[in-house]
C-alpha cells in the first residue's frame, strides 16, 4: 500500500465511530493524574509525620512572628536576608523521615507513570488494530491492556537499552581515540557522530513499528522487533515515508505550540496532538505494517460530511451529558462533598499565612487579553476535565484526588485573597458553568472506576466496560461545551463587569 492510500485509510478509520477509538487516547492524557497518586500519598504521609512529631506546630509558631512577604527581587541582599530569616523556622521540617517519604513518593510516581503508559499504549494499539479489522476497538483495547501491557513495557525498555548502548559505545570509542591522539579523537568523534545518528534513526524506525507488530502478529518482544525489522528491510520506502511524516507532524505540533504559546493556545495544541495526531500516527504505521502482513482491512470513509459529523457529535454529547447527570445523582453528590470538603480544608490549612502571604485577583488580571485568556481557559479546563474523568478507570482514587486537589487549591487561594469580594465577583459568572462541569467530570471518573473494578473482578463483561468508555467520550463532549461557554465568559465578561461596583 502506498503512503497516499494509507493516509486515506487512516482518515477514514478516524472518522468512522471515533468514540470506539479515541477514549484510549483521552486516557493517555490521564497518565500524569494517575501517576501523581504516589506523590500525593507521600505528601499525606509527610503531613501526618509532622503533625504527630510536633514539627508542623513548631514551624507554624516560628513563622507566625516573621514577615513572609518576599522583598523586591531586584535587591539581592534583601532577598538573601529574607531567606536567611526563614531558614531557622523551616529547620523542624528538615526531617530524615520526611525526605525518605518524598523520595519514595517520587519513585512511586515514576513507576506508576511508566507502568500506566505501557498499559495505555497496549490498549491504544489493540484498539487501532481492531478498528482496522472492522471489530470493536474499545473491547479489543480493554483486552489488550490486560494481555499486552508487559510486552509493551518490554518494547520500551528494549529501545531504551539500545539507545543507551549506542551512546555508551560511541562514548567509549571517542574516549579511546582521544587517549591515543587528540587529532585521532576529533576524527573519531566525527565518525561516531555520523554513524551514531544513523544507528539511532534505525533503532527508532524499527521500534516505531514494533508496537504494531506486537498486536498484528500477536508477538512477544523479540518477535515484534524481528517483525518490525523485517518490515523495514522489505519496505524501506514506506518506513522512511512514515518517519518523514512523523517528524513533520512533530515539528508542526512544536511550531504550533510555540506560535500559539503567547496566545494561550498551548493547552489546546497539546490536547489536539493527544487525540488527533497520536491516533493518526498509530493508525498510519499500523495500516502500513498490517498491509505488509495482509492482516488489516481498512474501512471506507463515512458517507456523512465532516461538518455533519461534528454537528451531530455536539448534539449527542449534550444529550449524553444531561442523561448521565440524571442517572447518577449519588455520584455527583459524592464529588460535590469531596470538592467542598477539600476546599474548606485548603482554607483552614493556609490560615497561619493569612495576612503574611496574599494573592490578588486584580493583580492576576493585569495584562489580561480576552481572546487569549478565553482560549487558554478552555484548553486548560477541558484538559483537566478529560484527565479527571479518564483517570477514574484506575479504581476511582485518581479522579477523586483531582477533585480534591482543585478544591484545596481554590480554598487556599480564596483564603489568601486580599479582596475576597472581587474574587467572588470574578468567579461567579463563569463558575456557574465551569464548576458543575468539573463536578460532572469527577462523577464520570468515579463511575468509570466502579465499572472498571467490576470488569476487572469478572463481575461485568468487557462489553459493558467498553460501553461505559464510549458513553464517557460523548459525556466529555458535552462537558467541553459547558467549559467553552464558561471560558468565553471568563475571558470577556468576568474580569470587567464588577469593576464599576467594587
Amino acid at each position: 500500500m502506498d503512503l497516499s492510500s494509507a493516509v486515506s485509510a487512516t482518515a477514514s478509520t478516524l472518522r468512522r465511530r471515533p468514540a470506539d477509538l479515541l477514549p484510549f487516547y483521552l486516557l493517555g492524557t490521564a497518565v500524569p493524574v494517575i501517576a501523581r497518586i504516589g506523590m500525593f500519598a507521600a505528601l499525606a504521609g509527610v503531613y501526618v509525620h509532622f503533625e504527630l512529631t510536633g514539627r508542623l506546630a513548631a514551624a507554624r509558631d516560628a513563622l507566625a512572628g516573621l514577615d513572609l512577604t518576599p522583598p523586591d527581587t531586584q535587591d539581592p541582599e534583601a532577598v538573601q536576608a529574607w531567606s536567611e530569616s526563614l531558614s531557622p523556622a523551616l529547620e523542624p521540617l528538615a526531617s530524615p523521615t520526611a525526605i525518605a517519604l518524598l523520595l519514595a513518593g517520587t519513585a512511586a510516581t515514576v513507576a506508576l507513570a511508566v507502568l500506566t503508559y505501557a498499559a495505555v499504549s497496549a490498549g491504544q494499539l489493540s484498539a487501532v488494530v481492531a478498528r482496522l479489522r472492522s471489530e470493536r476497538g474499545l473491547t479489543a483495547g480493554i483486552a489488550g491492556v490486560r494481555d499486552r501491557w508487559l510486552t509493551f513495557l518490554g518494547i520500551y525498555v528494549a529501545e531504551l537499552c539500545c539507545w543507551l548502548g549506542i551512546l555508551l559505545l560511541g562514548g567509549i570509542a571517542i574516549a579511546a581515540a582521544f587517549a591515543v591522539n587528540p587529532f585521532l579523537g576529533a576524527a573519531a568523534a566525527l565518525v561516531v557522530l555520523l554513524v551514531g545518528v544513523v544507528a539511532l534513526l534505525l533503532v527508532r524506525i524499527v521500534f516505531a513499528f514494533a508496537p504494531a507488530a506486537v498486536v498484528v502478529d500477536d508477538a512477544g518482544v523479540v518477535g515484534a522487533v524481528e517483525g518490525a525489522g523485517g518490515f523495514v528491510r522489505s519496505n524501506p520506502a514506506d518506513a522512511a515515508a512514515y518517519l518523514v511524516v512523523a517528524v513533520g507532524v512533530l515539528v508542526a505540533i512544536s511550531s504550533a505550540a510555540s506560535a500559539l504559546a503567547f496566545l494561550g493556545g498551548g493547552a489546546v495544541v497539546a490536547l489536539a496532538s493527544a487525540v488527533v495526531a497520536a491516533p493518526a500516527l498509530d493508525l498510519l504505521k499500523t495500516v502500513l505494517y498490517g498491509d505488509h502482513r495482509g492482516a488489516v482491512d481498512p474501512l471506507d470513509p463515512p458517507e456523512a460530511t465532516l461538518r455533519a459529523q461534528l454537528s451531530g457529535g455536539v448534539r449527542r454529547g449534550w444529550r449524553e451529558m444531561a442523561a448521565f447527570v440524571r442517572r447518577t445523582p449519588g455520584l455527583h453528590a459524592l464529588v460535590v462533598v469531596v470538592g467542598i470538603g477539600f476546599g474548606a480544608l485548603g482554607w483552614l490549612a493556609v490560615d497561619p499565612f493569612v495576612g503574611a502571604v496574599t494573592t490578588s485577583i486584580e493583580g492576576r488580571l493585569l495584562g489580561h487579553i480576552p481572546p487569549v485568556a478565553a482560549v487558554n481557559f478552555f484548553g486548560n479546563n477541558w484538559s483537566v476535565a478529560i484527565a479527571t474523568s479518564l483517570s477514574g478507570v484506575a479504581l476511582v482514587i485518581p479522579a477523586l484526588s483531582s477533585i480534591a486537589f482543585n478544591g484545596f487549591a481554590l480554598g487556599a487561594t480564596a483564603a489568601l485573597e486580599e479582596n475576597l469580594l472581587a474574587l467572588a465577583a470574578f468567579v461567579v459568572p463563569h463558575g456557574l458553568l465551569e464548576i458543575p462541569a468539573l463536578f460532572v467530570s469527577g462523577a464520570l471518573g468515579v463511575h468509570l472506576g466502579i465499572v472498571s473494578w467490576r470488569a476487572f473482578r469478572g463481575r461485568r463483561p468487557r462489553d459493558e466496560f467498553a460501553d461505559a468508555l464510549e458513553t464517557a467520550f460523548w459525556v466529555l463532549v458535552g462537558v467541553g461545551l459547558l467549559i467553552a461557554v464558561a471560558a468565553f465568559i471568563e475571558g470577556f465578561v468576568s474580569p470587567y463587569y464588577w469593576r464599576p461596583f467594587l
